[in-house]
C-alpha cells in the first residue's frame, strides 16, 4: 500500500482561454461561469489552472526575442522576419515542407501549452516537493495538432522520463466527457479556480486577436523600446481577406514597423513564397494554420442549428468579454522571473522557455502528419 501511494500521481489540467470560450457559447454561459464550473466538474483531478498565466510568459519572451532579432538584423540575414511559433500545424509544415530555409525564421519561444508544461513540471514540481514524473499533467485545447506538439522529443525529460504535457483533450472532448458522465455544464455547482501562486486567481485575456495576441504586444513592445513611441490603437490594414492583415508604424513617412497576421495555410503560402523571392516586406508574422486563428481551431465545439459564421462570432465576442492584462504588470509573473528563472534573459529563462526547431531530414518520425 505504501507503494501504491509512492506511484499516486497528481493530476493537473490547465485550461486554454480559447477552449474556454467555445464551452462557454455551447452551454451559454459566462466566461468566468464557465471556468469555476468546469473547474468542479474536473475535481476529481487535483489542480486546474489557466494557460493565460503561461501565455504571459510566451508574450514576454516573444517581445525580447523581436528586440533582439531585430537589433542583430544588420549582420543576420535570417534574423527577420521573425514568424510566429504558438501553432504546432504552421510548426510541423514548415519542418516537413521548407526546412532548413524556414526554421531561422521562427520564434524560438514555447508556445503557452509548452510554456504551462515547463512551469508545472518544474515549479509546481518544485511546490509540491515531487518529482516531474509524479505529475499527471493534462491540457485542454482548442486544437488536435497540440497533442503531435506534446508529444515532440524535445518536450521529453530523459532525467525523469516524462513529457511536460502528458495528455492533450480538445473542447469538443470536454463536451463529449459531460455528455458521457450525463452532466450539464450548466447544473454544475461552481468551484473557486486554481492559480500556481499565492494570487487571488481571476480569469484575465490579452489584447489582440483570439489566436493570443502576439502581433499586438510585440508591435507594440517593440515601437515603444525601439522608437519610443506609445502605440494607442492598432489599426488593421485588410489585404486579400481577413486572415492577411497588416499593420504598420510610421514617422515622418517613414516606415519603422511592417507586421503582417497570417491564418489558413492559403495566406501562410504567400508570406513564404514572399520570403523564397526576398520580397518579404514585414519584421514579424503573426502565423496559424486555422482560418479566424485558434478560436476556430479544430478541436473547437461545432454548434448545431446556428449558421458556423454567428457561432464563431459569439464565440469571438466572449473571447474578448475579459478585460485584458498586460503581462508586465502580473505580479505572480515577475515574481516567477525573479526567483524562479533568475531574472529577464537569464540562461535559465531560456532553457526553461525557448526550444528548437529540425528541419526534415532530422525530423522525428511522430510528426508524420498529413496535410
Amino acid at each position: 500500500q505504501a507503494a501504491a501511494a509512492h506511484e499516486q500521481k497528481l493530476v493537473v489540467v490547465s485550461v486554454s482561454p480559447q477552449s474556454r470560450a467555445s464551452l462557454a457559447a455551447k452551454c451559454k454561459l459566462g466566461l468566468q461561469e464557465t471556468a469555476q464550473k468546469l473547474t468542479k466538474f474536473l475535481k476529481s483531478v487535483h489542480y486546474v489552472f489557466d494557460t493565460t498565466f503561461s501565455r504571459n510568459f510566451s508574450l514576454l519572451e516573444s517581445q525580447q526575442e523581436f528586440l533582439r532579432r531585430f537589433q542583430r538584423q544588420a549582420h543576420d540575414k535570417k534574423a527577420l522576419p521573425m514568424l510566429a511559433s504558438a501553432c504546432p500545424g504552421w510548426i510541423c509544415y514548415a519542418e516537413k515542407t521548407h526546412g532548413s530555409f524556414i526554421i531561422p525564421h521562427i520564434s524560438t519561444t514555447k508556445s503557452p501549452q509548452q510554456v504551462m508544461g515547463s512551469l508545472v513540471k518544474g515549479y509546481f514540481a518544485e511546490q509540491q516537493h515531487l518529482p516531474p514524473d509524479r505529475i499527471y499533467h493534462v491540457t485542454v485545447m482548442p486544437c488536435y495538432d497540440k497533442k503531435l506538439e506534446a508529444s515532440r522529443p524535445d518536450f521529453f525529460n530523459q532525467e525523469y522520463q516524462t513529457r511536460d504535457v502528458d495528455c492533450v483533450i480538445t473542447t469538443g472532448e470536454v463536451l463529449k466527457l459531460l455528455e458521457q458522465e450525463g452532466v450539464a455544464l450548466a447544473d454544475v455547482d461552481p468551484a473557486p479556480l486554481d492559480t500556481m501562486m499565492g494570487a487571488a486567481p481571476g480569469l484575465g485575456g490579452h489584447a489582440g486577436g483570439g489566436s493570443g495576441g502576439y502581433l499586438e504586444h510585440i508591435f507594440r513592445h517593440a515601437a515603444r523600446e525601439l522608437f519610443g513611441i506609445h502605440v494607442g490603437s492598432i489599426h488593421y490594414r485588410q489585404l486579400r481577406n481577413k486572415d492577411f492583415q497588416e499593420v504598420t508604424l510610421e514617422r515622418d513617412g517613414q516606415v519603422l514597423l511592417h507586421f503582417a497576421l497570417a491564418y489558413g495555410f492559403r495566406n501562410i503560402q504567400n508570406v513564404v513564397q514572399k520570403l523564397k523571392r526576398g520580397k518579404c516586406p514585414y519584421h514579424y508574422v503573426e502565423v496559424m494554420a486555422c482560418p479566424s486563428g485558434c478560436l476556430n481551431g479544430g478541436g473547437q465545439i461545432r454548434l448545431e442549428g446556428e449558421s458556423s459564421k454567428e457561432e464563431l462570432q459569439q464565440v469571438e465576442r466572449l473571447y474578448r468579454s475579459l478585460k485584458a492584462e498586460v503581462p508586465e504588470d502580473n505580479q505572480a509573473v515577475r515574481e516567477l522571473y525573479q526567483h524562479w528563472l533568475g531574472g529577464w534573459g537569464s540562461e535559465r529563462a531560456l532553457s526553461v522557455l525557448h526550444t528548437q526547431y529540425h528541419a526534415l531530414e532530422r525530423a522525428n518520425s511522430a510528426l508524420s502528419i498529413k496535410w
